[in-house]
C-alpha cells in the first residue's frame, strides 16, 4: 500500500532543484543550513521510522533550525520527496559493468538485480511510493545510463531492453516487499513469525485432514522453510528466460540494434521507476 506519490507537486520546482537550476535562498538562511542537509535528514528519517515519520517539522526538529527556514530551500515535502528519492537511486557500486570492460549482459542483470534488493533493504520506505510518475533527475537518468549500457550486448530492441529493466525490477520489488511487510507485521503485533503459524497449525491440520485439499496436504514439510532462497531461484528463471529470447534473436536475427536512434523523453505512463 503506498503512503505518497511521487511528482505529486510542483514538477517544475523539483527539477530545478534536481538539476541546480533553482537560485539560493534568499532573506537569510540559517548558516550551515543547506538543500543537500535537508534531503540527508529527510532520508535519515525515513530509513529509521518510515516514510510516515518525515515532516518539515520533524527535519526541522533534527537540524536545530524553525520549520520555515526550511522552506527557503524547498516548497514542501511533495518536492521533497522527489530529491529523497533521487538522492538513494544513485546506482554507486552496484552499476553493471559494461560490454567490453569484463562484463556481460547476465552479470549486468545479476548486479542489478542485487543493487535493487540492497537498494529496497536499505531503503524499504521506497516500497511505498507511487512511482508511476517519476520526476527524472542526475541519478534517475545516471542508474538508467548504466543498466542500459550493462545490457546492450543483448541485442533486443530498445522497448525490449526497457522492459527488461522493469521486469527486474518488478521481481526485486515483489521480493523486499514481502521482506518488508513480514517485519513491519511483527512490529505491529508484537508476535514473530514462528509464533503467527504456531497459532494457526491446530486449525490447519484439521482442514487437511478432511481431504478437501489434496495437493496442500501432500506438500512437503520443508515447502515454505525459510531456508529456500526465493529471491536466487527467481532470479536465476528470470535470467534463463531472458537468454532464450537472446538466443531466439541471434538465431533470426531479428530486432533492431539498441541505440539506433535518439532515446524520446520517457512517454506519460512510463512505469520505469526505482520501485518497479
Amino acid at each position: 500500500m503506498t503512503v505518497e506519490t511521487s511528482g505529486s507537486g510542483d514538477v517544475t520546482r523539483s527539477l530545478e532543484l534536481l538539476w541546480g537550476t533553482a537560485g539560493r535562498p534568499s532573506r537569510g538562511p540559517k548558516p550551515g543550513l543547506t538543500l543537500d542537509r535537508i534531503v540527508t535528514a529527510a532520508v535519515e528519517i525515513a530509513d529509521a521510522e518510515g516514510l510516515g515519520a518525515v515532516s518539515m517539522r520533524r527535519i526541522a526538529t533534527e537540524l536545530g533550525t524553525g520549520t520555515m527556514s526550511l522552506y527557503r530551500y524547498v516548497p514542501g515535502k511533495a518536492e521533497l520527496l522527489d530529491l529523497m528519492l533521487d538522492r538513494v537511486t544513485d546506482p554507486g557500486p552496484w552499476e553493471p559493468p559494461a560490454p567490453g570492460e569484463g562484463g556481460d549482459w547476465r552479470e549486468a542483470v545479476n548486479v542489478m538485480a542485487r543493487g535493487y534488493l540492497v537498494l529496497y533493504r536499505a531503503h524499504p520506505w521506497l516500497l511505498k511510493v507511487n512511482q508511476a510518475r517519476t520526476v527524472l533527475g542526475p541519478s534517475a537518468l545516471k542508474s538508467l545510463e548504466a543498466a542500459l549500457t550493462g545490457l546492450r550486448g543483448m541485442g533486443l530492441t530498445d522497448a525490449e531492453l526497457i522492459s527488461v529493466i522493469m521486469a527486474t525490477q518488478s521481481f526485486v520489488s515483489g521480493v523486499a516487499r514481502v521482506e518488508a511487510q513480514a517485519v513491519e507485521a511483527a512490529e505491529a503485533t508484537g508476535q514473530s513469525h514462528d509464533e503467527f503459524w504456531e497459532r494457526q497449525q491446530p486449525f490447519l491440520e484439521r482442514a487437511l485432514a478432511g481431504g478437501e485439499y489434496p495437493l496442500i496436504a501432500s506438500l512437503q514439510a520443508d515447502a515454505f522453510s525459510d531456508e529456500f532462497d526465493h529471491f536466487e531461484f527467481g532470479l536465476a528463471r528470470l535470467l534463463d528466460g531472458f537468454a532464450a529470447l537472446v538466443r531466439e534473436r541471434e538465431r533470426t536475427g531479428d530486432g533492431d540494434p539498441p541505440g539506433a536512434g535518439p532515446a524520446p523523453a520517457p512517454e506519460a505512463g512510463s512505469r520505469l521507476t526505482a520501485d518497479g
